[in-house]
């Protein structure tokens, strides 16, 4: 009879070291593979939307023409967020903010992000206006570069609701002259974005800045602005890209 109680008593421990054995397992397996994902991650963003409790927040990056989901973060109270992801180099992301029932224009951030630690702080009523990021060098360049921009863009602008009150009552004379200040206007924004991206060559916002803001400029300055890429810059994501962009305008040009 001890025998038997022993037997099963042997049984029994052996089952529980067994599931304790597979718990331990798994508890080591799942630590091991958080592990692995936080070492893999190389941008490590963390922020505060004051004034948001209950939402959600997409980052994003643009892919084929496409907005792409790179993490989705829930808002449940709690008004600060973290999002690790991995970057192969400095890429322009965009974080955007669902606020459900509520629409708003402003609910898309757009950062230039890198390799590091980021960090963004916004509110809920200006999202994008009150929006403060650091961390990141590439951003700080587009930053400088975005507030001389955006004096164009208005410019521009105003240009445009001129055509259009001129459209309602042509006047080939106010045309003629609206016609002139655009063409001084774009080749002001092309020399100071040229100037600007050769002046910041080590960095990637100079291709960056070359494909999505003059594409259309005339092949050599774009050829200029690739010779001048540091090594690192030119195997970066948009360096890649300007290559092959240059390489494709110049075989056109010998047309």
């Amino acid at each position: 009879m001890k025998s038997k109680i022993h037997e099963i008593q042997n049984t029994t421990n052996n089952t529980m070291s067994k599931k304790i054995v597979l718990a331990l397992v798994a508890v080591f397996t799942l630590i091991a593979c958080n592990k692995e994902v936080n070492e893999d991650a190389n941008v490590h963003i963390t922020g505060d939307v004051k004034g948001l409790s209950q939402g959600k927040l997409y980052l994003q990056r643009i892919q084929d023409s496409t907005l792409v989901i790179l993490d989705s973060i829930s808002i449940n109270g709690d008004s600060k967020f973290e999002s690790h992801i991995k970057l192969e180099s400095p890429e322009m992301l965009y974080l955007f903010l669902d606020r459900g029932q509520t629409n708003s224009i402003d609910n898309n951030l757009p950062f230039f992000a890198e390799p590091g630690n980021i960090k963004i702080e916004t509110t809920l009523n200006h999202f994008f206006a009150d929006a403060k990021i650091s961390g990141s060098k590439n951003h700080d360049l587009w930053k400088k570069f975005d507030s001389i921009n955006r004096k164009f863009i208005n410019k521009n602008l105003s240009l445009m609701a001129k055509r259009f009150k001129n459209n309602l009552r042509p006047n080939q004379k106010t045309t003629d002259s609206i016609e002139n200040e655009y063409q001084k206007l774009l080749k002001r924004k092309y020399r100071y974005t040229a100037h600007f991206a050769l002046t910041h060559a080590n960095k990637e916002i100079a291709p960056y800045l070359a494909l999505s803001e003059i594409a259309d400029i005339n092949t050599p300055y774009l050829d200029t602005i690739q010779k001048s890429m540091t090594p690192e810059v030119a195997k970066s994501k948009y360096g890649k890209m300007l290559n092959e962009y240059v390489k494709s305008r110049k075989s056109l040009d010998a047309k």
